[in-house]
């Protein structure tokens, strides 16, 4: 089972080991990183393997919302089909 999280808010220092660091915890692997800034915006998508995840979606998705309100960030994730579908054009 994989995920897409995206990651969006003003550049700074630690945003992408924070991330990371809750998703080595629960055990989610990341099978993919695109990272960009424009200007001072970070914007960054990870997809993720979820399938042996040490916690629950909900209780992933509450980690990574609360690193993200550390960081003055909007972290999301998504299960991959209810991402591609919602971006299919």
């Amino acid at each position: 089972m994989r995920a897409v999280i995206t990651v969006i808010g003003k550049d700074r220092v630690g945003i992408i080991a924070g991330v990371s660091t809750i998703l080595a915890g629960c055990n989610v692997n990341i099978l993919d990183l695109s990272q960009t800034i424009m200007q001072d915006v970070f914007t960054m998508i990870m997809l993720v393997d979820i399938s042996r995840s040490s916690v629950s979606f909900a209780g992933l998705s509450d980690s990574l919302d609360a690193k993200g309100r550390e960081l003055e960030l909007s972290v999301r994730i998504q299960h991959e089909d209810i991402f591609s579908s919602m971006h299919r054009i």
